[in-house]
Formats: C-alpha cells, sequence, structure tokens
C-alpha cells in the first residue's frame, strides 16, 4: 500500500483528498501546515507528497526546499497543488526540485492520475537502484577471487618456502619473508573491509533509515586526530619526511571513523602513485560553512577520462602501475561524501600534479 503526505492547510480540500487516496487505497496522511508536513515526511517517509504552495509561515517552496535538503526525503515525488498557475511559481517549483503541479480545484481523476503517473515513474527508479545493488553483488562476486589471489600468493608462497626450506636460509632472509608474509595479510585484510564497507555504503543509500542514522553525528576536534593519521600513514609507507600538514580546525558533519577513512584512502593513493622525496600535502579550511579537506601529490596524476570514469572496482592503468589494490579508496571516499550531503572533486595534470578534494557540510 501506498503511503501520500497531503499537506494542505485548507481543511476541507485536505480532507476531500484524504478521503478520495483512502478510497482508492492508499495510505494518508494529513499535514495542516508546511512545518508539521516537513516533521511527517522526515518520520514517516511516505511515497508521494501532495503539498499546497500557498500556506502561512512555510509556504509549499520552503516546504519543497527543505525536504530536497534532507537525503532521506530527497527524492520523494512531491505535487504541487496551487490556485495559482502562473509561470514563475511554478517554474520556480520545478527548479527546485517539483515532480508535476496540479491547479486547483481539479477533478478526483486528475489527481488520482497524477498519483498514479508519479509512482510509477518513482517504481521505475527503485527498479533501477534494485538493478545497481544486484551490478554491486554480481561486481563483488566476480572480483573478489581474482583480487584477493595476489596477497593470498605471497602468504602461501613465503609461508610454503619456509617451511620447506627454513634449513638453508640465513635467519635474515627468513625474517624477510615473514616480514613479506604479513605485510600481504594486512593488504588482505583491507581488501576485504574495503568490498564490505563499498558494499555497506550502497545498501545504506538504497535504505532511507540507515542513511539517516549514517548521518545523524557531528565530528569535532578534527585537526589533532586527522594530523595524527597521517602522520601514522606517512610514517607506515616510510614518507614521513614527505608529509605537509596545513590544517584549520572545525567541527564537520560526519562520524570521525568515515571522515578518517576517506583521509586514507586519500593519503593511500598520494603515496602510492608518486615517488618517495616528493611532497604529500594534506589541508584543512573552512570556506562559505564547507569543510574542505585536500591532499596534494606530485605524482603520476590522471588523465580527464580517467577522472571521468572514476567508479569502484577499476583501477586506472593497473597494467602499467601494478600497485597493489582495487582501486576502491577514491570511489568509497566519494561515496561517503555524497552520502553526507558533500562531494570529491579530482583536480590533475598527468605526470605533474593531483589534488583531490572532498566537500562536507559544517
Amino acid at each position: 500500500m501506498a503511503k501520500v503526505l497531503v499537506i494542505e492547510d485548507e481543511e476541507s480540500i485536505r480532507e476531500n483528498i484524504l478521503e478520495l487516496l483512502e478510497a482508492e487505497n492508499f495510505e494518508a496522511l494529513g499535514a495542516a501546515n508546511g512545518k508539521l508536513g516537513i516533521k511527517i515526511a522526515i518520520e514517516q517517509i511516505p511515497d508521494l507528497i501532495l503539498c499546497d504552495m500557498m500556506m502561512p509561515e512555510i509556504d509549499g517552496h520552503g516546504v519543497l526546499k527543505t525536504l530536497r535538503s534532507e537525503p532521506v526525503t530527497a527524492t520523494i515525488p512531491f505535487i504541487f497543488l496551487t490556485a495559482k498557475a502562473d509561470k514563475t511559481d511554478v517554474r520556480l517549483g520545478m527548479e527546485l526540485g517539483a515532480d508535476d503541479y496540479i491547479t486547483k480545484p481539479c477533478t478526483p481523476q486528475e489527481l488520482l492520475k497524477a498519483v498514479a503517473v508519479r509512482l510509477e515513474k518513482q517504481k521505475t527508479i527503485s527498479a533501477h537502484s534494485q538493478q545497481k545493488l544486484d551490478e554491486l553483488r554480481t561486481n563483488i562476486s566476480m572480483s573478489l577471487p581474482h583480487e584477493l589471489r595476489t596477497p593470498l600468493n605471497a602468504i602461501m608462497g613465503f609461508s610454503e618456502l619456509i617451511l620447506s626450506e627454513y634449513h638453508v636460509f640465513e635467519e635474515s632472509d627468513i625474517l624477510e619473508m615473514i616480514g613479506q608474509i604479513q605485510l600481504s595479510g594486512h593488504r588482505l585484510y583491507r581488501l576485504i573491509q574495503n568490498f564490505l564497507l563499498y558494499a555497506e555504503l550502497e545498501i545504506a543509500a538504497a535504505n532511507p533509515e540507515q542513511l539517516k542514522e549514517m548521518q545523524n553525528c557531528q565530528f569535532i576536534c578534527v585537526k589533532s586526530l586527522l594530523a595524527e593519521k597521517a602522520r601514522q600513514q606517512a610514517k607506515q609507507a616510510n614518507r614521513l619526511a614527505d608529509l605537509h600538514l596545513e590544517m584549520q580546525d572545525s567541527s564537520v558533519a560526519i562520524d570521525s571513523m568515515k571522515l578518517i577513512k576517506i583521509l586514507e584512502e586519500l593519503l593511500d593513493n598520494a603515496f602510492k602513485f608518486s615517488s618517495e622525496g616528493t611532497p604529500v600535502s594534506v589541508s584543512i579550511v573552512v570556506e562559505n560553512q564547507t569543510f574542505i579537506l585536500s591532499v596534494k601529490d606530485k605524482g603520476r596524476g590522471m588523465t580527464v577520462d580517467q577522472i571521468a570514469q572514476l567508479q569502484a572496482y577499476m583501477q586506472f592503468d593497473r597494467k602499467l602501475y601494478q600497485q597493489a589494490g582495487l582501486g576502491l579508496g577514491l570511489a568509497i571516499s566519494q561515496r561517503l561524501a555524497e552520502l553526507h550531503g558533500g562531494r570529491l572533486k579530482i583536480e590533475s595534470l598527468p605526470n605533474q600534479e593531483t589534488i583531490v578534494s572532498v566537500f562536507l557540510p559544517v
């Protein structure tokens, strides 16, 4: 049963629409003003919203703008009910993200047809989202065995060599092979964690309740924690001398572990695709209520086409460069930013410089 929210300040009109919808087996919810309508929409997550344009306090445009800024309600079909057929009002509504408008008074048939058309369109969009999740599942099942093979081969090869030929090796050789086994184990663990995280993010993106829970957080004391993480990661990569930090302290609307994950992936790519002895810079600035985390390196960079094709399970120039990993890092960082109302931007000149920036609301 589809759930429809009717936001209308005139009680007689609101009750008539609710009765009509209930008679057609819809679950109908009513709100007498824009403020209440926003509250109900966020709490109930209706399948479609019918909203009057002219209301006191918060008008229809204000309701639509607020709901489109909330990730849990951003994609809900929205139809204006208006006694004004002014083209300027209609154009503004469409620019804000309205799906349709109905001029009052209208016949029951006209209203029901508009509702049915928009619900069917949303059903098509949902089916497409499910298709994307199915593709994700297929990608994982096809890619996972291949991607796990490299670190597994190293672990098995070195361990078998030590077990069968330990008596002919020097202690230093054995310690080196044990180090390679440990390194491959860490790579294997990270591959699996990134697969699981990307799948988790895609599932959350299709589930409004999970998405709302993910976004319900605020991270403060950003500077000290990210600086510590950056130094730790640079030390592990033997690039501590190359690391340069310029960080402005700020709060940001994201969980601390997720922000650290973004930094980890951006730094991993910067260290991986740049040479030892070249600078890697991490900066944090706040501009116009936007938190900007940027990582810059002087490595091989990316072409315009490579940037445009950024997506999960693709590693740029894999045959040429052969670095370990899936190339999921930037895709994960981009998805995390998008799910928290932000974005990821890449600026790059091949073989000169790359700057990857993540923009998040403060």
